[in-house]
């Protein structure tokens, strides 16, 4: 049983990705037979190529990818310097942790109900500058996507975070505190210079995998980038949608452009860090101390609260706009409370609802049996994954949603299947997968085996440890990393545009759909439902262990 999760489980994270990638290469190139294409042809990249704002949408995907990389990281680089092994990184911590429960297109909408010209930021400060109308300036959509390099910073700090904290372990933090002390060196100079090349190895494919994610990320873009002209991604995501069939030749063409660009992206990364190991280098060498280390320290927590605080801000925004009456500006609060948002939105908010269940739970209970096959085939063997490993679990992450789903919309179209709900879940589960087996490996190997060693010389059967014994006892790991696997299939947006086709869509799909009819109301509807689900998938995950084990102290802990 193990053997074959662990075949069933490389099948599913690797055979997507390559007939994906195929079926989008064979129609850029001109080969789809269904739509009369049956030579191969440079033709779809000369029109694509001809397109106008072409280089303009490239460089923007680049630039908001880095930057909100550089910024994520270089966040998380120095606020954990500065107050690892202190009680305020586990208090930050618990406030840190809850947004990765927030879809990125929530957390979008609600930055973008804050800082918006009409926004609450502005309605605060209105009656004291004497505004008695929103000012004529673009904010979100602004045309150098800074609202949008903001948007993924607010999202990807708490991520980069969480993955730096499970790797934190890994480095012997207090012997390095002590050593740079004894040589004169404070707590952001020691930790860079001693522990932070060895942090990074840990935890560089997950910036990979933010790379990839930021500079090919269609929904965030949708609700906070440019418009006129947007990022390549959307640009991609309209053609693919083009009644015109033809094209998809051309939108095959733009996927392929973009894996590109997300390969330049990789690459300028590399160079970046090159770069960075020379100036660590050089400043080591020269016994640089950071004389401002007590400001960094001071700006590191400023800057970790205030984006937890946007975050909640804007979650507490999107409640309220979704059971306004009339709100005019500057008001600081409507009028009225009503639920007519709400009872207008019911009628048409069921079907995603179920929609986004079913894929969620199905897809996510797959990843967990899939996951826990491997992990019991990896105990049983005694054969712990390394960096291989590791790639192969962040490749459907690395490579772009758009570069691969796209080729399994044409293949799955041309298979002439109608079943569009197994589709759906099990092109889910391929992102839901990977972060399933992240969440629950360490907690795995972690646990005693002493236990099974003991029940094992009494005459137990491996299926029967299993059962009786390692299951039970890492229930609440189980769980988190089912609420993990729901929260990442509930905000999948592109997948499930793609593959649903408009006859399956799902919360996050109908949210950013209203993106653009700028109805606060109903989009405050939607996307509070959407953050509210992963919330109570993650609220049930503390509960359950809680109550199950409540007449055992121990387990409880």
């Amino acid at each position: 049983m193990a053997r074959s999760a662990v075949a069933l489980t490389l099948c599913l994270l690797l055979l997507p990705v390559t007939f994906g990638l195929l079926g989008t290469l064979l129609p850029a190139f001109g080969y789809l037979p269904a739509l009369g294409g049956l030579e191969i042809s440079l033709e779809p990249f000369r029109a694509l190529f001809a397109t106008p704002g072409l280089g303009s949408a490239v460089l923007l995907s680049l630039v908001t990818g880095l930057s909100a990389t550089v910024l994520s990281l270089g966040m998380t680089m120095v606020f954990v310097a500065a107050f690892a092994g202190t009680p305020m990184l586990s208090r930050l911590q618990h406030l840190i942790s809850p947004l990765l429960a927030v879809p990125h297109a929530a957390a979008a909408f609600g930055l973008a109900f804050l800082i918006a010209p009409s926004g609450y930021l502005i309605r605060l400060v209105a009656p004291v500058l004497g505004i008695d109308r929103p000012p004529d300036i673009l904010i979100p959509h602004d045309p150098f996507g800074l609202t949008m390099i903001a948007g993924l910073t607010i999202k990807e700090t708490p991520f980069l975070f969480l993955v730096t904290l499970a790797a934190l372990p890994q480095v012997d933090l207090a012997a390095a505190r002590r050593l740079a002390a004894s040589f004169g060196y404070g707590r952001i100079a020691g930790f860079v210079y001693l522990l932070w090349p060895a942090l990074y190895r840990q935890i560089r494919f997950a910036i990979y995998a933010v790379i990839a994610y930021s500079s090919s990320v269609v929904d965030v873009a949708v609700i906070l980038g440019p418009n006129l002209p947007g990022t390549l991604a959307t640009r991609l995501v309209q053609w693919m949608n083009d009644p015109d069939l033809s094209a998809r030749f051309l939108a095959s063409a733009g996927a392929v452009l973009q894996l590109a660009t997300t390969l330049a992206a990789l690459v300028l990364w590399l160079g970046l860090e090159r770069i960075a190991t020379l100036v660590r280098r050089f400043l080591a060498d020269g016994g640089h101390r950071f004389v401002l280390a007590r400001i960094l320290r001071l700006a590191s927590l400023l800057v970790v609260c205030l984006i937890g605080v946007s975050v909640f801000a804007g979650i507490g925004l999107l409640a309220v706009w979704s059971l306004a009456g009339l709100w005019q500006f500057p008001d600081l609060l409507p009028q009225s409370f009503t639920l007519r948002s709400w009872m207008a939105a019911l009628p048409r908010i069921v079907d995603p609802l179920i929609t986004t269940l079913a894929t969620g739970l199905a897809s996510t209970l797959i990843a967990v049996l899939l996951t826990i096959g491997c992990l019991e085939r990896e105990s049983q063997t005694g054969r712990y994954g390394g960096d291989k490993s590791l790639l192969l679990l962040y490749l459907p992450l690395i490579v772009p949603q758009i570069a691969f789903v796209f080729g399994l919309q044409i293949l799955f179209v041309a298979s002439g299947s109608e079943n569009r709900l197994a589709a759906l879940v099990l092109v889910h589960l391929v992102f839901v997968l990977p972060y399933v087996f992240l969440s629950l490996a360490d907690p795995w190997r972690a646990l005693d085996r002493r236990y099974e060693i003991i029940a094992t010389a009494l005459g137990r059967s491996r299926l029967s440890v299993l059962l009786s014994i390692r299951l039970p006892m890492l229930v609440r790991p189980i769980l988190t990393a089912l609420a993990v696997g729901f929260a990442v299939s509930v905000g999948q947006y592109l997948p499930t545009l793609l593959i649903g086709e408009g006859r399956l869509s799902t919360v996050t799909t109908e949210a950013v759909a209203l993106a653009s009819g700028n109805n606060r109301r109903v989009i405050g509807v939607y996307a509070l439902l959407q953050t509210l689900l992963p919330f109570l998938a993650f609220t049930l995950a503390a509960l359950l262990p809680a109550l199950l084990h409540r007449d055992r102290r121990d387990m409880r802990v």
